[in-house]
């Protein structure tokens, strides 16, 4: 019941306008999002990195209403991408479609993700194409492969599939087949269930299948999760198949288990943080909230904490 209502929270514009005007919302986000500009961002990371753990980092935002907010938008993974340079930061990044001006014009979408994958190849960089909700996989998908298979593409680019559609796992099966670098996550939109498996347990029984699939194709991947009993078997997987630590890496969001990013680092594992940042936070903390509601309790207890 949680999940459903943080889902629906994360869809009313309403609510969206209110906590991102509201100096409580703000404070409250701060757990989960890096602050509103690249700087407070690049903080972040260079924190990370001192602990030995990688970073992917996201402006936040989606569903831009304008050809001029897509392209602001893309200015601002430049502008990333040139200060991970300069900074000589162990990080890559990560953007949606959406945000880029997919749902207003396809061509300048396609244009702006272009110039945004040569910057990334020409810094021997990589930018993860997000995925959002179900309306949008295909074309996505689509995206991708048109920009691996371009010149330059191949190692600069890869793309996001959720364990809780049931057609991921031919589409693990396809993007392998051709090389493309995946994360694997379990997804946190609203979709009904003929298209995405309802259950818990089912969602994590595909995430494990599909998991061992990845770790088994010979490109680096990456596992993205908090659950500990899946973050174990995927170890015992690897351990078992005498798959090379080196070869994939976990990734967390930054802000949720903490603990367990730094074991795993301890461990010997390779680690990256999904750390966002920008004024657009809203719908991504509600997801947040929604993958994981015991997020709830956590923030409740340390809102007033310093």
């Amino acid at each position: 019941m949680l999940r459903q209502l943080f889902i629906a929270l994360s869809e009313s514009q309403k609510m969206r306008a209110f906590a991102e005007a509201s100096p409580l919302g703000r404070r409250t986000s701060r757990r989960f999002v890096a602050g509103t500009t690249v700087e407070e961002g690049m903080a972040v990371t260079r924190a990370m990195n001192e602990a030995g753990i990688s970073v992917t980092i996201d402006h936040l935002g989606e569903n831009v209403s304008t050809p001029d907010e897509a392209r602001v938008s893309a200015k601002s993974y430049h502008e990333v991408l040139e200060a991970i340079r300069s900074n000589g930061l162990n990080a890559n990044i990560s953007c949606k479609l959406t945000h880029l001006g997919l749902d207003i014009d396809e061509k300048l979408c396609r244009e702006l993700v272009c110039s945004l994958v040569a910057h990334a190849s020409r810094d021997n960089n990589f930018l993860r194409v997000d995925m959002e909700g179900s309306a949008y996989t295909q074309r996505t998908i689509d995206l991708v492969r048109a920009l691996h298979h371009s010149v330059g593409g191949a190692d600069a680019v890869g793309t996001v599939l959720q364990a809780y559609l049931r057609r991921s796992e031919s589409d693990v099966q396809e993007l392998c087949a051709e090389g493309i670098r995946i994360r694997l996550v379990k997804g946190a939109y609203r979709e009904p269930p003929e298209i995405a498996f309802p259950k818990k347990a089912e969602v994590d029984a595909n995430f494990l299948s599909l998991t061992k699939v990845l770790l088994k194709s010979g490109l680096y991947h990456a596992i993205a999760t908090h659950d500990e009993r899946l973050i174990q078997q995927t170890i015992a997987f690897a351990t078992r198949e005498k798959i090379d630590q080196g070869k994939f890496e976990f990734q967390m969001l930054h802000g949720v288990r903490r603990d367990l990013q730094q074991q795993l680092v301890r461990d010997g594992w390779r680690v990256r943080v999904y750390v966002p940042f920008g004024t657009e936070w809203y719908p991504y903390f509600m997801r947040r909230l929604a993958e994981r509601p015991a997020n709830v309790w956590f923030i409740a207890k340390n809102l007033f904490r310093s």
